[in-house]
């Protein structure tokens, strides 16, 4: 009986014992420092390896996902400094073989297609469904796998329908997987576990990026892991029965610090969450 409950309920068991430990690894979206960066991208992400992140996830900043590097100088820094870099956000329509090349060399696992834009119609979407499965298909391909990064207007009713309903519904879960971006989902009015429970291994990583209370533009309250009004201690412990994997924190608005500054208390922050 035991092989058929673990058959039938893999996320529920894998939770048990995980649910047991700290969140000993957890990753950071390097646009979050973008313009470190852009100065000197090994010595940042030695700096942001001592704060305790284990995990990265990039994204061309102009000079490639790998920053200019070679994947070898790419991946020996990586082993040096203890860090897995797991995905970068990419223009998946334009030289993907390439680039899944070069992802594939330093151990990514995903290629991340950051935006697509609001578009006109339910056909519209399914007809982005459609490239998100061949672009999955050509990553496969290379041993890599697809990921979609949703913002607000996927959570947004068109024609009767949600937009990232539809692109759940009409991708291949083999060759698709979605980022929860879900300060984008909460601002839009969507509990992350409410729809991580409607889609269940769908959602291997997501976007920690916390809202301060509603008082303004939805596209301008990103503040500190714990400063805002985002359930995070809950959500993650929950969310990793429904098959989330990576956690990744993403902040773009700093009010009273600066990148590297927040940077390092996310770290601290979810370093010291119980999960």
């Amino acid at each position: 009986m035991l092989g058929v409950g673990a058959a039938l309920f893999p996320y529920e068991l894998a939770a048990h014992s995980l649910d047991k430990a700290k969140l000993s690894k957890f990753g950071l979206q390097l646009y979050s420092v973008k313009e470190e960066m852009a100065k000197d991208a090994a010595g940042t992400m030695r700096k942001l390896a001592g704060f305790g992140y284990k995990q990265f996830e990039g994204f061309d900043g102009g000079k490639g996902i790998l920053w200019g590097m070679q994947p070898s100088e790419c991946k020996s820094l990586l082993s040096d400094i203890g860090v897995d870099f797991v995905s970068s956000h990419a223009n998946v329509f334009k030289d993907l073989d390439s680039q899944a090349e070069q992802a594939a060399a330093v151990g990514m696992k995903y290629l991340i297609c950051p935006y697509i834009g609001a578009q006109k119609s339910v056909e519209d979407w399914k007809k982005v469904a459609d490239k998100f499965n061949d672009a999955g298909a050509t990553l496969k391909s290379h041993g890599l796998k697809f990921a979609y990064h949703n913002h607000d207007y996927t959570f947004k009713m068109l024609e009767g329908q949600l937009p990232q309903d539809i692109l759940m519904e009409n991708t291949d879960p083999d060759l698709v997987d979605f980022e929860l971006d879900m300060y984008w989902s909460y601002v839009a009015g969507y509990d992350a576990l409410d729809y991580l429970a409607k889609f269940p291994g769908r959602f291997k990583l997501c976007h920690v990026k916390d809202a301060e209370a509603e008082g303004g533009d939805s596209h301008d309250r990103g503040v500190l892991l714990g400063a805002g009004e985002i359930p995070y201690a809950d959500i993650i412990k929950k969310s990793k029965k429904y098959g989330m994997k990576y956690f990744i924190v993403e902040q773009e608005r700093f009010v009273g610090t600066n990148p590297m500054e927040a940077a390092e208390k996310n770290a601290a922050y979810l370093s010291k969450l119980k999960v």
